[in-house]
């Protein structure tokens, strides 16, 4: 967890982000690219939906899903990302209770679409 990140400082919050535009989410895209895989290489084995992250990574890269449809899966793959949750990544077996939340509300929302999406 690096706190020290200035890009996901200068980043606004996830309750204030906004994308109202396909370059909003494109950025927002790259910021999930380029931090994701750092994330899921360090945590990956002490949480058991790193499956459902990659397949919410591979619907997000998929050129053919419009862009206002990725809007919820790149704000669940940020709060993943993010070092400041409701509950902090480091405690003891609560730590990811609230991004599995997330990424399960995201799975949820987007029903059979994130099938395929799956290895």
């Amino acid at each position: 967890m690096n706190y020290e990140d200035k890009d996901f400082w200068d980043t606004p919050a996830l309750s204030e982000k906004q994308f109202d535009t396909e370059e909003e989410v494109e950025r927002s895209s790259q910021y999930v690219e380029e931090r994701l895989w750092d994330k899921v290489e360090r945590e990956g084995s002490k949480i058991r939906f790193a499956k459902d992250v990659k397949a919410l990574y591979r619907y997000m890269r998929d050129k053919y899903i419009p862009w206002y449809r990725k809007t919820i899966v790149i704000a669940a793959l940020i709060y993943f990302i993010s070092p400041i949750d409701t509950i902090p990544d480091f405690t003891p077996f609560f730590g990811y209770l609230d991004d599995l939340g997330v990424i399960v509300a995201a799975i949820k929302y987007l029903g059979r679409e994130i099938v395929p999406y799956y290895d």
